[in-house]
């Protein structure tokens, strides 16, 4: 913790405004995937607690990490660090699914694959009535 609270410190004004900022961001793409923190968390293989902090902007985000969490989040790196670039509207059916899909790649296999096999079925018959 300590080591924590020198990091902050180090921090200027700017940068805990920036790093705030983000973590909102980080925050509300989270829930719009409808991912929890430690579901976010696992999946880019950190501690609930270190996502608890960037997303209250009191530890840096390592570069290296940007990337795989815009992928999970569903947008390009760019308009995750800028607030002033907007995101692709998702809306209706499309978006909801979307969320799903990420939801399912997120479960065990064995999961993944009874939802599969469900869909293909439900397809399968809709193209054949």
């Amino acid at each position: 913790m300590a080591l924590h609270q020198k990091w902050v410190s180090l921090m200027t004004s700017q940068d805990k405004q920036f790093y705030r900022e983000l973590g909102q961001r980080i925050a509300n793409l989270r829930k719009a995937q409808s991912l929890t923190q430690v579901q976010l968390a696992e999946h880019l293989g950190i501690a609930q607690q270190t996502m608890a902090h960037y997303e209250g902007g009191t530890l840096r985000i390592a570069v290296a990490l940007l990337k795989s969490l815009a992928q999970v989040l569903q947008v390009s790196v760019e308009q995750l660090v800028d607030e002033k670039m907007p995101a692709k509207s998702k809306r209706g059916p499309t978006s909801k699914l979307q969320r799903q899909v990420e939801q399912v790649r997120l479960m065990p296999r064995t999961k993944q694959k009874f939802i599969s096999d469900m869909l293909e079925a439900l397809i399968t018959q809709q193209q054949s009535a």
